[in-house]
């Protein structure tokens, strides 16, 4: 099975470092044709993924047709770009989506944009706790590979797995999304916490609460408690919970530290998709009658709607209730 990446950031750089390090040849559609040019020239990718040497196996490319010849395509576009860049991708070929929100405008999942943009492909979802640069270096990390066509799963977890990079399989696709959606918006509060000052109690409280807001949510629509509270879930959001190596962490750290948000998203060459994810969800909340008061209270400080005391406060004064 010839894989294929779409999408050149550190985290489809990463992905595509871990196929090639079997020696097979893996295509990297990259945006940028800097990017393109680094790679094959000097096998790296100073501007996304830095210091980290690239197997010459990558053969980097800006024109969407080379990726024709994959049996296998990982898909690792910013999510509000998923639609667009899978329309261009080759028709019928398995899709390992690889990113992770919720499309504006539609409050659909990844999987779901990816069946109407390409409704022969098979589509599987790739998500948990994993940092691009670990992965990279080949550290060891466990994964959720989620696919409702449980023989295409088997393949395709045998196509990626190697000795550090465990796949779990799973047939709760919508579970394994949403636990990669909703933890970035969790991580935004916790690095909001972070920048402020507010200590190590207040972060475990909002991992903890938050965490029930993601699994009321995900409930709603349709996964499962044991997804949400597997590696795409509750690992995934215990790690960008707890680092600035989580873009979207930085990004609250940056707010709890009296910056604004427009302000720290303009001077970012690289995705914080909890920024554009969180709207998205408090409304899909708002219109499933679920009640996201950490979600509510990041999208009040990215829309610069309220002072942090005032939102903080406001979270603390929530009327007392049962856990």
């Amino acid at each position: 099975m010839k894989a294929g990446v779409i999408g050149a950031g550190a985290w489809g750089t990463a992905l595509a470092q871990l196929l090639a390090s079997d020696g097979q040849d893996v295509a990297l559609w990259a945006l940028e044709p800097d990017v393109v040019g680094a790679i094959n020239g000097v096998h790296e990718n100073p501007l996304y993924l830095p210091s980290i040497p690239l197997s010459p196996s990558i053969r980097a490319t800006g024109d969407m047709a080379d990726m024709a010849a994959c049996d296998l395509l990982l898909v690792v576009s910013p999510a509000q770009h998923l639609r667009s860049v899978v329309r261009q991708a080759p028709a019928g070929v398995p899709l390992l989506l690889c990113s992770k929100g919720i499309e504006a405008g539609t409050s659909l999942l990844m999987s779901q944009v990816a069946q109407q943009a390409q409704p022969t492909a098979p589509i599987a979802v790739l998500s948990g706790p994993t940092f691009a640069h670990e992965v990279a270096r080949g550290l060891p990390t466990a994964i959720t590979l989620a696919c409702e066509d449980v023989s295409l799963g088997q393949r395709l977890a045998a196509r990626i797995a190697r000795p550090s990079f465990r796949p779990y399989l799973s047939d709760d696709v919508i579970g394994a999304e949403i636990g990669g959606a909703v933890k970035n918006v969790l991580a935004i509060a916790c690095g909001v916490a972070e920048g402020a000052g507010l200590g190590l109690n207040a972060r475990a409280a909002l991992i903890s609460r938050g965490f029930a807001e993601m699994t009321r949510f995900g409930l709603a629509r349709g996964a499962r408690a044991e997804t949400l509270g597997g590696l795409s879930g509750l690992g995934d959001l215990v790690l960008t919970c707890s680092s600035t190596n989580s873009r979207n962490f930085s990004l609250g750290k940056g707010l709890g530290e009296g910056a604004r948000a427009a302000d720290l998203l303009s001077n970012r060459r690289t995705v914080a998709e909890g920024a554009h994810t969180a709207p998205v969800l408090r409304d899909a909340a708002r219109a499933a009658g679920v009640e996201m008061p950490v979600v509510e209270a990041v999208c009040a400080l990215l829309a610069d709607a309220a002072p942090l005391g005032t939102v903080i406060d406001a979270l603390l004064a929530r009327p007392l209730r049962p856990e």
